[in-house]
């Protein structure tokens, strides 16, 4: 190896110390300068770009930790090595050449598995995931019970403690009917009296019966009624099995212990529960607002024949949203659409339905 003369070497070190020197004040200077420019910033946080950001981390790497805690700069060490790691990050994210993952399932896929679920209470994840199959569909248990839970549908040994109403009314649609009250007021010489009206309605036909009308309902009355519908030849009641009545104090123990001789079995509905019993009371709605509060019964033969006009009416003119807007006895031989039509007025006008004439 080359050994340079002492003297040499001794210029050699002279200059490199003064080299050093020279680099030690210019750091002091710029470290002194990055502190009167904080100064200046007082509180006001220093904002950069994304390219000064990278610029620092990169020399802040070769330095290492000891070195940035010594500098003090414009930020933390530990705020730079944290950019440097997010550049280094952001060199091997393949993020955005991915695909968006697992599809979400169709809607019309989730509102099946609902429908299946609230049907029928008594079927688990696995008897839906196998309907399923059957109709051309394959879901996994977790996505069920995922999609179940994000409905608020319990599991399947909790729906089939609850039977819903509308599915028990489903369940005895043939034999079930419901019995109700309505009031009139009717203006007499005496002042207003009012009547009560009795009816009972059969669930799936929808079929009205006016059972009785009375100014002063009693116990012995009730009786009667429950006799005529219960006839073994015409009786309204003839082939049901339950009836849903309320609380009205007028469903007498006798009253019901008539009807339960006859094999029909009073349903008592919870205080307070008026959509428990919807189809009496919607056609109390019906016939309130259609006929009797456009009219003013004068007496109570107006009154019956009021009420008998709109059964009339109900039963033979008037369609049903419920039964898809069908007759409940719709009239024979209809003739066609080549007829005249005709208006048939009940009650002065009050109650029209248009029909084509035979010729």
């Amino acid at each position: 190896m080359l050994q340079l003369p002492f003297a040499l070497q001794f210029l050699v070190v002279i200059a490199s110390g003064w080299v050093n020197r020279r680099q030690q004040l210019a750091i002091e200077y710029l470290l002194e300068e990055n502190w009167v420019l904080r100064e200046q910033l007082g509180s006001r946080r220093l904002r950069l770009t994304d390219a000064q950001r990278r610029r620092l981390a990169v020399r802040g790497k070769t330095l290492g930790r000891k070195a940035l805690d010594e500098l003090a700069g414009l930020v933390t060490p530990a705020t730079i090595l944290r950019w440097y790691r997010t550049l280094v990050a952001r060199k091997y994210d393949g993020s955005k050449s991915r695909g968006i993952g697992r599809p979400p399932t169709p809607v019309d896929l989730v509102a099946l598995v609902v429908r299946m679920a609230q049907e029928n209470p008594t079927w688990g994840y696995t008897r839906i995931r196998g309907e399923l199959l059957h109709v051309g569909h394959e879901l996994g248990r977790s996505t069920i019970q995922r999609i179940l839970s994000d409905h608020g549908i319990e599991p399947a040994p909790e729906r089939k403690q609850r039977m819903p109403w509308k599915t028990f009314l489903k369940a005895h649609w043939e034999v079930l009917a419901a019995a109700d009250f309505f009031t009139v007021e009717v203006p007499t010489a005496r002042g207003l009296v009012r009547y009560s009206v009795f009816f009972v309605i059969k669930l799936k036909t929808r079929e009205v019966h006016i059972a009785g009308i009375s100014p002063n309902p009693t116990g012995e009355w009730m009786k009667q009624l429950a006799r005529n519908l219960t006839d073994a030849e015409d009786g309204f009641l003839g082939g049901i099995r339950y009836l849903i009545l309320d609380r009205d104090p007028l469903y007498t123990g006798a009253f019901r212990a008539m009807l339960r001789e006859c094999s029909v079995k009073c349903l008592i509905l919870p205080a307070r529960s008026p959509n428990l019993n919807a189809y009496a009371e919607r056609f109390v709605l019906s016939i309130k607002s259609e006929c009797l509060d456009r009219v003013i019964p004068l007496n109570e033969a107006h009154l019956r024949r009021c009420v008998r006009e709109y059964v009339s009416h109900y039963h033979e003119e008037r369609p049903h949203q419920g039964l898809s807007n069908r007759h409940i006895k719709p009239v024979a031989n209809e003739p066609g659409s080549e007829a005249p039509l005709q208006r048939r007025e009940r009650l002065g006008g009050l109650l029209n339905h248009y029909h084509r004439r035979a010729a």
